[in-house]
Formats: structure tokens, C-alpha cells, sequence
């Protein structure tokens, strides 16, 4: 691996203020972003990214190759669950099991922001139809783990759960409809819409992801506890399913023939894991489930392996083989 680009990448500001929020809680300083701030960051995040990703399907048109790359994306997020759930039923009951495998199978926007400010830094292009792709790999992974464990759990039945619910959950939760909308407003607006609006989305947009990143960090910081009850195998899942679905994204970028930015970022979000959609849908869908295994997994150990480690190795990886 290039080292440089691992340095150049853990010495990016919102990896570093990441960092200090790890820091922060380690020392015990009583630094912390009030409660209402992180949502706001968050929606802006999820509306800024939303935003620059119509402009650039405006920009670049909707061709055969966007049409399959989604689909792509859309199998990925179907399959993994799959395999993961099966996986973490050797150790774990079925709710947790689903639960896991839901977080493993979606994808983390926040992920897919710090990789676009990665690519971006670099000076490499990236389609923004890739922010449609986020979208869509959303809910298919809710719906499949929910699948599952509705079949291996048959108290569940006649319980009362609500199909509707979860339907209406995993496709119009507030981060899905605001990144779909803002993706949908960017097609509409075109250049002139991204013109008038870059103060806003384009020039604050890494200081706001520094904000949110050391939010991030402190709450992965105080997450941390919570895995010990997990033991080694929860914690080395985190790590080696990413690198076990990025071994699958990277050659079927190539197949697909995506630059080398596409391929990186369809890569990330295969490697991802969701730690604000899931958790949300899965306390309605999965009640039984412990989100101290499942959130703990995703925030405090995949999102950090992904953002230090796991971005540097992908690209080097993409960079060797389209070269």
C-alpha cells in the first residue's frame, strides 16, 4: 500500500477531528456537541451530498451503464445480508443475527461522504449518479434481514407486525427521502441551481464534515464499552466482512467498466455499514435485536477501519488493477 496516501488520508482535517473526539472522551473533557447540533449536521450532509449528485447526473445524463450500475448496487445490498446472516448464526440468535446483517448490508452515508472528500482531495472525478447508488442500497438489506428472521421465527407470527410499516420505513425515512429529494432537486436545477447554491453546499461543506466527524468520535469513543460483551468474533467481523465485500465490489466494478472513481466510491459503499437507517428501522421491525452489539459494530469499528484503513487499501487496489 502507498504509504503517503494512508498519511495524506489520516492527516485529512475531518479524519484527525475524528480523532479528537475519540481524545475527547479518553481524557474525560467534558467537550460535546449539543444534542439538536449532530442532526442538523447530518441533514445538511445528506442534503449537500444529494444536492451535488443531480447536478452531476444532470451534467453527465442517465446512460445504460448508470441503469446497470444501480441495479449492481441495488444485488449488493440484497446478497450481503444473505451470507452475513448466516455467518453470525453460528454464534448469535436470530434477531441479532438479522440485525447485524441488516447494518452490514446497507450502507453508511457518512462513509460515502468522508470517501467523496477523499476522491476530491485526490483531484478524482466520480459520477454523481454514485449518490442514487447510496440511496437505493438503503432498504433492500432492512427488508431481506427482516425476511429472514420472520422465517426462522415463528413467534413472530401473528404478533402484529405491520408489513406497511416496514415498507414505509425502509424507502421514506427522513435521511432516504432527504437525499433522494435533494438528488432529484440537483437533476431539476441543473448547473444554475449548483451555481446559486455553492456558498452553501460547496465552500462549508468540509468544515461542516469536520463538526460532524468530531461528533462521531465521541460517540464512537463512548460506544466502545458495549463491545466487550461482544468478544473477538463481533469485533473481527466488523473488520474482515468489509474487506470480504470490497473483494467482491472491486472486480465487479471492473466487469461493469466504472472509472476508477465510480469503482472506489460503488467499493465503499459495498464495504459500508449503516449505524443511523437500520437502527432506526430495526427498533421498529426487530425489537428483540441488542443494539448494543449491532450500532457499537457499525460506528465504533467499521466506520473507523473504513475511514483510516479501508479507503487507502481500496483505491490502491482499484488504482493497480485499472492501470
Amino acid at each position: 500500500m502507498d504509504v503517503n496516501l494512508v498519511i495524506g488520508n489520516f492527516l485529512n482535517p475531518p479524519i484527525l477531528f475524528f480523532f479528537l473526539g475519540l481524545l475527547a472522551v479518553s481524557v474525560r473533557s467534558d467537550l460535546e456537541i449539543p444534542p439538536p447540533i449532530p442532526k442538523i449536521l447530518s441533514l445538511y450532509l445528506l442534503f449537500a451530498i444529494g444536492l451535488k449528485g443531480g447536478v452531476g447526473i444532470a451534467a453527465s445524463g442517465l446512460q445504460l451503464q448508470v441503469a446497470i450500475t444501480l441495479a449492481a448496487a441495488t444485488v449488493m445490498a440484497s446478497v450481503v445480508p444473505l451470507y452475513a446472516f448466516f455467518i453470525l448464526r453460528r454464534k448469535l440468535s436470530v434477531a441479532d443475527a438479522a440485525a447485524i446483517a441488516a447494518t452490514y448490508g446497507s450502507v453508511s452515508a457518512v462513509t460515502f461522504i468522508t470517501a467523496s472528500a477523499f476522491l476530491d482531495k485526490l483531484s478524482i472525478p466520480y459520477g454523481g449518479y454514485m449518490v442514487a447508488a447510496m440511496a437505493l442500497m438503503e432498504s433492500p438489506a432492512i427488508i431481506v434481514a427482516v425476511v429472514l428472521y420472520r422465517l426462522r421465527s415463528s413467534d413472530r407470527r401473528g404478533s402484529g407486525f405491520s408489513w406497511g410499516e416496514l415498507w414505509r420505513d425502509a424507502f421514506f425515512n427522513g435521511s432516504v427521502l432527504l437525499i433522494m429529494g435533494s438528488l432529484v432537486i440537483g437533476i431539476l436545477s441543473g448547473e444554475a441551481g449548483a451555481k446559486a447554491l455553492k456558498p452553501f453546499t460547496t465552500d462549508i461543506f468540509t468544515g461542516v464534515l469536520c463538526f460532524f466527524l468530531l461528533d462521531m468520535g465521541i460517540v464512537a469513543a463512548k460506544r466502545l464499552g458495549d463491545l466487550k460483551k461482544a468478544g473477538v468474533f463481533l469485533a473481527g467481523f466488523g473488520i474482515l466482512l468489509p474487506l470480504v465485500n470490497a473483494t467482491i465490489a472491486i472486480p465487479l466494478a471492473y466487469a461493469l467498466g466504472l472509472s476508477q472513481g465510480d469503482a472506489f466510491m460503488f467499493t465503499v459503499l459495498c464495504a459500508s455499514a449503516s449505524y443511523i437507517a437500520v437502527p432506526a428501522a430495526m427498533r421498529l421491525s426487530i425489537p428483540e435485536a441488542n443494539p448494543s452489539l449491532y450500532v457499537p459494530m457499525s460506528l465504533a469499528i467499521t466506520f473507523p477501519f473504513n475511514i483510516i484503513a479501508g479507503m487507502p487499501l481500496y483505491l490502491v487496489i482499484i488504482n493497480r488493477i485499472w492501470s
